[in-house]
């Protein structure tokens, strides 16, 4: 007899502005898996994909991020492979890659909740995001991802063991499985150290909605950190933890004030160094304002990037057409989506 269970991941932006590596927000996005279970047998699960990246994710187990995560999870946990009841796993992608709007996050997720579940393991919220750290290394996306809303986190400071131990390298905790590789291969991996990551939910104003911009091109995450100075001057350190302060607050003020947010979303940090990764973005910045565009918040880039995000209560259309506009005159066109603020993921069977 055949029975289902339905996970369900939002996409994430980080940053929002001035929180560098520090807040994120959850957007109705989603990549759903239904993943379905039988009458055991020997073979390894069938994955099938659809949506976005669907012509481009591998479909074995060994080497799909997602059910890489699961094993991951499942042998740090005593279990060797996958369930043998495990049949098939369809996943189903809303969220672009490569655009700044968290895919591999939501994978990552994906992937701990699915061993979770298919070990049996009631593994508590705060291990789980334990799990995602080991192979997401920056909590802003995963954590925004599993919990949803406007999220802020940081990675607190371990004890030397278990420093050492959420250090270790990416490629021992997620190694690439070998062709030939099955249930021997790989049986110890690097169980994570307790509480690695902690977060807060701020408040959000239910008025305020997400355009996302989405340019035709992908933006990988190691190239927007490559262009990342090794160091900052106080000045601009002092100009984004001034901002940040006032923005997680006003996000959740009612009514939101689009001068005291517009200028809260400034960033000098991350934002300026990527400017010449995305033709367009210092136009945008500068020229779409509360003052010229009603119902307007404020715009930040999404992540790393390409995406750009404008938070508004309205005008939802033309914000997001004269944003597409400038990106037409350097050649780049664009998608846009109205976004909500999404719950976190969710485990329905």
């Amino acid at each position: 007899m055949m029975n289902s269970f339905v996970i369900r991941v939002p996409a994430t932006s980080a940053n929002i502005g001035p929180g560098f590596d520090v807040v994120g927000l959850s957007l109705s996005l989603y990549l759903t898996l239904t993943v379905t279970n039988g009458d055991p047998n020997l073979a390894l699960p069938v994955i099938t994909y659809s949506g976005e990246g669907a012509d481009e994710v591998p479909l074995d187990p060994y080497r799909n991020l997602t059910t890489r995560v699961a094993l991951y999870v499942l042998r740090c946990n005593g279990h060797r492979s996958f369930p043998p009841d495990l049949l098939s796993i369809h996943c189903d992608n809303q969220i672009p890659f490569g655009r700044g709007l968290g895919s591999s996050g939501a994978a990552v997720i994906a992937g701990v909740l699915l061993g979770n579940s298919l070990g049996k393991l009631n593994l508590s919220r705060e291990r789980i995001l334990d799990y995602a750290l080991m192979v997401e290394r920056h909590p802003d996306n995963v954590t925004a991802a599993l919990v949803g809303g406007f999220v802020g986190s940081y990675l607190r400071e371990l004890d030397p063991q278990a420093t050492e131990a959420a250090q270790v390298p990416l490629s021992e905790v997620l190694p690439e499985y070998p062709p030939d590789a099955g249930e021997d291969w790989g049986l110890s991996p690097p169980v994570p150290p307790l509480g690695i990551g902690h977060y807060v939910r701020f408040k959000w104003d239910s008025s305020i909605k997400a355009v996302a911009i989405i340019p035709r091109f992908e933006l990988s995450t190691a190239k927007a950190r490559a262009v990342l100075p090794d160091s900052y001057s106080r000045k601009d350190l002092v100009f984004n933890m001034q901002r940040l302060a006032v923005l997680t607050t006003a996000l959740g003020q009612t009514p939101p004030d689009p001068d005291l947010i517009f200028e809260a979303m400034k960033d000098r940090v991350h934002q300026p160094y990527r400017n010449t990764l995305i033709p367009g973005l210092p136009a945008v910045t500068s020229l779409i304002t509360p003052a010229s565009h009603p119902g307007l918040l404020g715009i930040c880039l999404s992540g790393a990037g390409p995406t750009i995000l404008a938070l508004a209560t309205h005008n939802f259309e033309s914000i997001a057409e004269s944003i597409r506009e400038i990106f037409r005159q350097e050649q780049i066109e664009v998608d846009w989506k109205l976004l909500e603020v999404a719950e976190g993921s969710t485990v329905e069977c």
